[in-house]
């Protein structure tokens, strides 16, 4: 991983409400109305957290058709693990240097 990829994952944890939302997908996958009103939020505001958070990897989003015929978005975590150190941050930048070489 190099430097500009881990500072995007950085950024997408670095909110507290992204921090929230990842902890309500882990174990289920909810629909956009429903996350939205356990996070007492609009989905504007919510879909514009949750780009950020599929964008940096952590989510994925999936269309299903309700019963009626209305397409619904569905959102889950996808499974990660990062792992801060000095030498993560190192490497990363090591990795990034020697991509302009």
């Amino acid at each position: 991983m190099d430097a500009e990829e881990l500072s995007g994952k950085l950024s997408a944890i670095s909110s507290t409400q992204r921090m929230r939302i990842l902890a309500l997908l882990t174990g289920e996958t909810l629909h956009v109305s429903e996350l939205a009103r356990r996070m007492g939020m609009s989905r504007a505001l919510l879909y514009m957290h949750l780009t950020k958070l599929e964008e940096a990897g952590f989510v994925t989003g999936h269309l299903e058709m309700s019963d009626d015929g209305k397409a619904m978005k569905f959102f889950e975590v996808v499974p990660f693990t990062l792992n801060l150190t000095a030498e993560t941050l190192v490497a990363a930048v090591a990795h990034t240097e020697s991509e302009k070489n």
